[in-house]
């Protein structure tokens, strides 16, 4: 590979070479990995190599412009999570979003990259791909516009070939505006997600060009149907053949097709095949079972002019009011958490690994399903949960015509809606995970008749480029003045059914009364609703599932899930929503072992203990208390000063009874079951020691668990999640950092500021703790430690070989860990 000090020199040989030792490539895109000189299509990773610019520069997409001394950077960029330039923090109390987006800032940033194509591309057709730009993206290549997309969250992409120089160098500019008071969570701020660069002969695939249904699903045999849109951008009419493979997980071809067709210079087709796959391995949370559906053009000399690989899986979906979801005929409860797009220490950078370590926590926490909250993730998030198996609602919006805040997606909507749906569909509409299309989350005209008509413009939309889903909205302010609104969905997304603002305990009920043939879901439910909004789906069986909001604890929002906002009048520094069952750590918070009771999940029993004093400042008018909190309490036997004093301690249990032991002496068994809501609660005078919880199934012993009380610290223990990672450039380990005693055990209340030290083939991106008002900087080598442990993020280079980082703490012993960052094959 050749490379320049301001770009990347693309020979036909160059191209290979970059593929494989300069990208890091999408798992499911295996021919990418395997391309050799020749190959018709290149599906480049533009993500390297980036000049960046924090804030406005006239002329920022001029050719001749001196960017050296812009800061050189590699995607997926956030510049919100950064520190503000000068300090060592990146919040700022005077944010213009607020509380909302935690008091992180946006404003204006340039991105500029150099490259060189060589003249012998001549005559190829090039894409420019673009998963996510935060927000209202300016493209420019070589000082012409391309064009402008303004919604932060949908993909987009560009036909540029008539706009490259080729033999020389090209400079692509994109200017990003994150402006005024646009979100109500943390947005970040740039390219957060991949940018692709295509390449292809002029006869092609279109992008999102593939769209695979399986229409009849038995035992025996799955009917697959493939739509393929093929494109001839040559002045010649050409005779080709389709031919489209399936393959299954174990590499195995499975069926064949293919179809002859002519098509006509500056010209498109969409061409219908029908394979038959013989005993199919379905797709469910349970065994996510995949399929490659590889699809190539062949001219009549034999010769391959473009080849796709498209991953989707064979599964039916079906919803009724007496069955409920039914999953390849199975009936199917949603286990389900809302989750914003965010990475936490992140910010908003969209690598891959962030996004399969979210799903993997969700599903470990007793998760089947994720509601997409409020916008469309990014494609490795999806191809996550078709890997791992998590269902998903894909959600468009979160407002249309009608403003939340004034530089919000309202500005844009009717120019830009469809454009948008359009590309949430496309792309997405091949995941088998995806079971139901969102229009858009507690939309202001729910309730007026232009609302009305716009849900209905939006759902018919959405079904005439996949009928093969339902379309539902979440919706707030749950009264018969919405049944219209509702009328235009197929499933209704109920927020709040239980304590909502409706004032109604069984409005899912009283609801099936008068419309005995809705279907309905809780599309968002309060943390501390958590009972009686898993009963709802228990008893009624056209309640479908329930979206816990949220799964995973997001920036922004700032403090919604403490016990009401403070009331001194400034919400700063609280810069973490806090009502996640996984804070942004990825650590388990009480309400997720709480679920893990009602959903029959990993954990059955465990202790908490409510503090003497309250964890932080609270409203005294109680009226005010947040409903997305969760009971203040912490899994703690480390009170001193409260010797013999009493304390509170409940124990969630899914077994029958549960008996409290305090340093081996009984303090009596009591009934867990749905009329105690699984939950024992005992007043305990603190003694140091043991306190541990035994239940029992009958006068069978079933599971047990332990609070020990811990020793001062005096050691550091690193665990990485992953001890090997790959070396391209991107790939992550996410390293738990523990302050522990003599005996092992982490202490609770340690709070010693933690330094780091990383040598070799990587670095440290991002550093965090689970304190929801740190205003600490998340990247710079150092961090307190919030109940006893905080978390290191390291990101490979494109070299392989051992990473050492090192963990130290004055009084404590030091810790090194070795993380191998092994070459892509």
């Amino acid at each position: 590979m050749k490379r320049k000090k301001n770009g990347i020199y693309l020979s036909i040989i160059g191209i290979c070479l970059f593929l494989i030792l300069g990208c890091s490539q999408k798992p499911k895109n295996k021919t990418n990995e395997l391309i050799v000189d020749d190959h018709p299509r290149s599906q480049l990773l533009f993500d390297f190599d980036w000049r960046f610019h924090r804030g406005d520069v006239a002329g920022g997409e001029e050719v001749n412009l001196d960017d050296s001394q812009w800061r050189l950077l590699n995607l997926p960029h956030d510049w919100s999570i950064e520190d503000l330039p000068g300090t060592d923090s990146p919040l700022d109390s005077n944010a213009i979003g607020g509380i909302d987006i935690g008091y992180f800032v946006g404003g204006t940033g340039w991105y500029r990259k150099k490259f060189t194509i060589p003249s012998e591309l001549n005559g190829k057709r090039f894409n420019i791909n673009f998963e996510g730009v935060y927000m209202n993206a300016d493209i420019w290549l070589n000082g012409e516009y391309i064009g402008n997309h303004p919604y932060g969250y949908t993909s987009f992409w560009y036909d540029i070939s008539e706009n490259i120089i080729f033999g020389e160098e090209n400079i692509v500019a994109v200017k990003v505006r994150n402006e005024g008071k646009n979100s109500r969570w943390y947005s970040g701020s740039g390219i957060y997600r991949h940018v692709w660069l295509s390449v292809t002969e002029p006869l092609y695939i279109a992008p999102w060009g593939t769209y695979i249904t399986t229409p009849e699903v038995s035992n025996p045999l799955a009917q697959v149907d493939v739509k393929t849109k093929v494109v001839n951008d040559s002045d010649k009419s050409m005779e080709v053949t389709l031919v489209t493979i399936i393959i299954n997980q174990k590499g195995e071809e499975t069926a064949k097709v293919e179809t002859k067709l002519q098509i006509e210079a500056a010209s498109s087709l969409e061409i219908s095949q029908n394979l038959a796959v013989r005993s199919p391995e379905l797709w469910s949370p349970e065994s996510p079972n995949l399929y490659t559906a590889v699809t190539e053009i062949i001219d009549s000399d034999s010769q391959v002019l473009d080849k796709v690989e498209t991953t989707f899986g064979i599964r039916t979906i079906e919803f009724t009011v007496e069955e409920g979801f039914l999953l390849n005929g199975k009936p199917t409860l949603l286990k389900g958490g809302c989750m914003h797009h965010g990475n936490g220490p992140l910010g908003s950078a969209a690598y891959d690994r962030a996004g399969e370590r979210r799903v993997e926590l969700m599903k470990a926490s007793g998760f089947n399903s994720i509601r997409c909250a409020h916008n469309p993730p990014s494609p490795a998030f999806l191809d996550a949960c078709d890997r791992l198996g998590i269902l998903v609602i894909d959600e468009a919006f979160d407002m249309w015509r009608k403003p939340k805040w004034p530089q919000d997606y309202n500005l844009y909507f009717d120019q830009w809606w469809q454009k948008d749906i359009e590309s949430m569909v496309l792309r997405d509409r091949n995941h088998p995970s995806i079971i139901m299309w969102s229009t858009g989350n507690e939309i202001p005209e729910r309730g007026e008749p232009e609302g009305v008509k716009t849900s209905q413009m939006l759902a018919e939309y959405v079904r005439d480029l996949d009928p093969t889903r339902l379309v539902t909205s979440a919706v707030n302010g749950l009264r018969p003045d919405k049944d219209p609104y509702f009328a235009t969905l197929d499933i209704a997304g109920y927020n709040y059914s239980f304590g909502g603002d409706h004032g109604k305990q069984n409005i899912f009920e009283i609801d099936h009364n008068r419309l005995p043939n809705r279907i309905m879901y809780c599309s968002e439910s309060y943390p501390l609703k958590a009972f009686g909004a898993w009963m709802d789906v228990i008893d009624y069986p056209y309640v479908i599932g329930d979206f816990v909001w949220t799964g995973f604890d997001y920036l922004g929002e700032a403090s919604i899930g403490w016990l009401g906002y403070p009331h001194e009048g400034s919400f700063y520094p609280w810069n973490h929503a806090f009502c996640g069952d996984i804070d942004i750590c990825g650590f388990k918070r009480p309400q997720s072992y709480y679920r893990n009771v009602l959903w029959n999940a990993s954990q059955q029993v465990s202790i908490f203990v409510k503090p003497p004093k309250s964890s932080f400042k609270t409203n005294p008018d109680k009226k005010d208390w947040s409903k997305w909190e969760w009971q203040d309490v912490v899994a703690e036997w480390n009170w001193d000063g409260y010797e013999n004093k009493p304390l509170e301690v409940e124990v969630y249990c899914a077994f029958e009874t549960v008996e409290l032991f305090l340093n081996g002496e009984s303090l009596g068994k009591k009934e867990t079951n749905r009329g105690t809501q699984w939950i024992a609660k005992w007043e305990v005078p603190y003694k140091p020691g043991i306190l541990k919880a035994i239940a029992y199934e009958g006068t069978k012993e079933a599971d047990s668990r332990e609070l020990v009380t811990a020793e001062e610290p005096n050691n550091i223990h690193l665990s990485a999640d992953r001890a090997k990672i790959k070396a391209d450039g991107q790939d992550l380990s996410y390293i738990t950092v523990d302050l522990l005693d003599s005996n092992d055990r982490r202490h609770p209340k340690a709070e010693n500021l933690i330094r780091f030290e990383i040598e070799g083939p990587g670095s440290i991106i991002a550093v965090a703790s689970s304190n929801p008002m740190s205003v600490e900087s998340y990247q710079q080598p150092k961090r307190k430690a919030y109940k006893g442990r905080c978390l290191v993020i390291v990101k490979s280079t494109q070299e392989s070989g051992n990473i050492i980082i090192k963990a130290s703490s004055t009084g404590l012993q030091s810790a090194r860990l070795i993380i191998t960052s092994e070459e892509v094959n």
